[in-house]
């Protein structure tokens, strides 16, 4: 059997969107492994078809990186070599170079190495894959692997997943009906005030939902704030196998441009997505599922790809109110049949 590595060293949202490639991958029979670095590896679990999951912290990917470790760099590449991968894809993003990872790969013996370069890739590339960039994510990552000869089975119609055998989240979820509101953000350029979310937790009780406020254990004071006297907050409760499970019964969810948005298109869930225009909704909206974006996708800061707002009262989400997010809700749940889960 070919042994087969996908390269992914971002977040969790980009671990996700990179996950019908990865089925694609394994579609051929081959054992297929990820390299994830440490803020994607729980979403590379989670994936379909991935059989182990290999971490590093990427210094050239990591938004708050350590320094260049010769060390580390040289058990990254030893453990590769025992591994004795078949051949590798390594999957990026439009900003993003493959070629240090191809470097390292090839330096562990990795024989047949594939990605996508607008750079001359040299003797480090025996694919290098071209294609227009103002395509969504998930499509982007799916065209590598089909240039590498990889397919989705009959029947897949490449959309987000997730493995099926997710944990039970009665003990994180509201009673009724319910709403996921989810106020964290990686990067404070993508986040809605906290005050717009409790407005529209109150605004959704009163219309009648069930609120549970999702957060990591850094969050909680946030989402304590938010959550208020009408929401259920289980910040710091939901892994994020637990989080999917939570979510795919959820009716909707409430989230800006960050991991969870792209977790809930993996369970199938609708979003309402508070969306900064500092990267491309194009590319990076939820991706398979019914979307209500909101915000000035014409903001002087569209395409920016800034982590701190460059423009004072940050205006491209502070002009979305809590009644559009709630209007929102019930257009998608009403449009998607979501009401009756």
């Amino acid at each position: 059997m070919n042994r087969l590595l996908a390269v992914r060293l971002d977040s969790i949202g980009d671990v996700l969107v990179t996950g019908p490639a990865v089925r694609a991958m394994a579609g051929s029979g081959a054992a297929v492994s990820v390299l994830a670095g440490p803020r994607g590896a729980e979403a590379a679990a989670l994936l379909p078809g991935v059989e182990q999951v290999l971490t590093w912290p990427c210094p050239w990917i990591e938004p708050r990186p350590a320094p260049v470790d010769p060390d580390d760099v040289g058990e990254l590449v030893e453990r590769l070599r025992k591994e004795s991968f078949d051949a590798a894809l390594v999957f990026t993003s439009f900003h993003q170079s493959p070629l240090p990872t191809a470097l390292l790969l090839r330096l562990a013996g990795v024989p047949w190495v594939g990605a996508i370069s607008g750079d001359y890739p040299g003797a480090l590339l025996d694919l290098r894959h071209r294609l227009d960039d103002d395509v969504p994510e998930p499509v982007r990552a799916r065209s590598l692997a089909e240039a590498a000869g990889y397919h989705l089975p009959a029947g897949d119609r490449g959309m987000l997943a997730v493995r099926d055998d997710l944990p039970d989240a009665r003990a994180t979820s509201p009673s009724g009906r319910y709403v996921v509101v989810h106020p964290g953000t990686s990067v404070p350029a993508r986040a809605w005030p906290a005050e717009r979310f409790a407005d529209t937790v109150d605004a959704l009780a009163e219309a009648g939902w069930s609120v549970a406020v999702t957060g990591t254990k850094d969050e909680r004071d946030l989402c304590a704030r938010v959550a208020g006297t009408h929401g259920l907050d289980v910040s710091g409760r939901t892994p994020l196998p637990r989080l999917a499970a939570l979510l795919r019964n959820a009716c909707a969810v409430v989230v800006a441009n960050t991991g969870p948005a792209h977790l809930a298109a993996a369970v199938g869930t609708p979003v309402v997505s508070l969306f900064a225009p500092t990267v491309p909704a194009a590319r990076w909206a939820p991706y398979g599922v019914p979307v209500e974006l909101l915000g000035d996708q014409h903001a002087a800061c569209r395409a920016t790809r800034a982590t701190q707002c460059p423009v004072p009262g940050h205006p491209c989400l502070t002009s979305v109110r809590a009644r559009d997010a709630v209007a929102a809700v019930e257009r998608i749940t009403s449009r998607s049949g979501a009401e009756a889960r």
